[in-house]
């Protein structure tokens, strides 16, 4: 369904999403008129692994720091798109990032292996409560969607922390599942330089 170009929700380690293939001409926008999304907003690729990001952007120090500490997990990192990188612009909301997470969820993560890079956003409206199953799903999203890939109730919990490497040091841009002081942490053990205040 995903390499005919269709609209796919799936059950990650938090909530279920909605997915497009990459390369689906015209994909993204469609997740972003299913959600009622602003255009300005950026879209997340989920990934299979680490050496997966590293096809898509540059993994710098603190990167590949965190991505070894917490991924498969709830951080979502910010990095530089790669300049030999065809990334739609409207995935990205026309910048040079993007952001990229390995979930903790065999789902997603086969599917990025088979597939690549998945883009993938929350299963609801822009600015309503996540879908919680399968059936509020179809209830909220019913013909936009193509497949629901029905994984039981969502495991539910904290949105991923996200934070952003694309600058000249990692920066928090949300707090969520894990903790400022454990990327603290993490950095100090690697010696990257940071001002990420626990």
């Amino acid at each position: 369904m995903l390499r005919a170009g269709g609209v796919v929700a799936l059950p990650t380690d938090t909530v279920y999403g909605i997915a497009v293939a990459l390369d689906t001409p015209g994909g993204i926008e469609r997740l972003f008129q299913l959600k009622r999304r602003p255009p300005d907003k950026g879209i997340a690729l989920l990934l299979s692994s680490t050496s997966q990001a590293r096809t898509v952007g540059r993994m710098d120090e603190a990167a590949a720091a965190l991505a070894d500490a917490f991924w498969p997990g709830g951080l979502t990192l910010v990095i530089e798109q790669g300049a030999d990188v065809a990334i739609p612009s409207v995935l990205t909301g026309g910048g040079r990032t993007v952001g990229v997470r390995v979930p903790d969820h065999p789902a997603p993560r086969t599917l990025a292996e088979a597939l690549g890079p998945l883009p993938t956003t929350s299963a609801n409206v822009s600015g309503q409560p996540e879908a919680s199953d399968a059936a509020e799903i179809l209830a909220l999203l019913g013909d936009g969607i193509d497949l629901i890939l029905d994984g039981g109730p969502a495991r539910g919990g904290p949105a991923s922390t996200v934070v952003d490497c694309s600058g000249s040091g990692p920066v928090v841009g949300r707090e969520g599942a894990i903790a400022a002081a454990k990327l603290a942490e993490i950095l100090d053990a690697a010696g990257v330089r940071h001002q990420i205040v626990p």
